[in-house]
């Protein structure tokens, strides 16, 4: 049996944060307060490529602070690689917990087709 499951992104997992960062060869994510154009930002801060300023995932509200002047700092598409990059990782860290394999498979139109395996190897 197969469901499909559309999920909309919280980043709270430090762990996932810095498996995503590793995954697309990012530096590893740094904590701290951060200075974005006009403000500063405290949480955990992982730098895109071609972006002037971090996005600083703020963790316990689950929210991003960032600022790329509506693509002039930075392409929107480098965030939307990085949200895909921790939902897959945040998948494969709560399925490892539950004792679950997973496996992914890239699609044609750049989203990831995850599957997770109950009880059975993949």
């Amino acid at each position: 049996m197969s469901h499909i499951v559309r999920i909309r992104t919280q980043v709270r997992d430090a762990a996932a944060v810095t498996a995503a960062a590793s995954r697309l060869e990012l530096p590893p994510p740094e904590t701290g307060t951060f200075a974005l154009y006009a403000s500063a930002a405290t949480g955990l801060a992982v730098r895109l490529p071609g972006w002037r300023y971090p996005i600083v995932c703020q963790l316990a509200a689950g929210e991003l602070a960032y600022d790329n002047f509506e693509g002039a700092w930075g392409d929107r598409a480098q965030l939307d690689r990085f949200l895909q990059a921790y939902a897959i990782e945040k998948t494969r860290l709560e399925s490892r917990r539950s004792g679950y394999a997973v496996t992914e498979a890239p699609l044609a139109d750049g989203s990831v087709k995850l599957t997770i395996h109950l009880g059975e190897s993949p």
